[in-house]
């Protein structure tokens, strides 16, 4: 069990430092799955299941899915305080 506690701690980690390469660069307020998962490092099992189990809320126009960037942003808040 700590082996998962610290794999998630890095993943999370590794994510935090990913997203501080964005800061100051203009970011767009709605992302497609493409984009959530490079952002993320996901598989798009992943990112099924995000949108399967409502950790991540969508919008989708057409047959292209929209992600708001604050959701993203929400759920690695959330999943930062389950680790901690």
């Amino acid at each position: 069990m700590d082996d998962l506690s610290d794999f998630k701690r890095q993943l999370l980690f590794e994510i935090k430092n990913m997203m501080k390469e964005f800061v100051g660069q203009p970011t767009k307020k709605w992302l497609k799955t493409h984009e959530v998962r490079k952002l993320l490092n996901i598989s798009s099992g992943t990112m099924q299941t995000l949108r399967t189990n409502g950790t991540l809320p969508f919008k989708k126009i057409g047959n292209i899915i929209y992600y708001d960037i604050d959701d993203i942003q929400r759920m690695l808040e959330a999943k930062k305080k389950n680790v901690q």
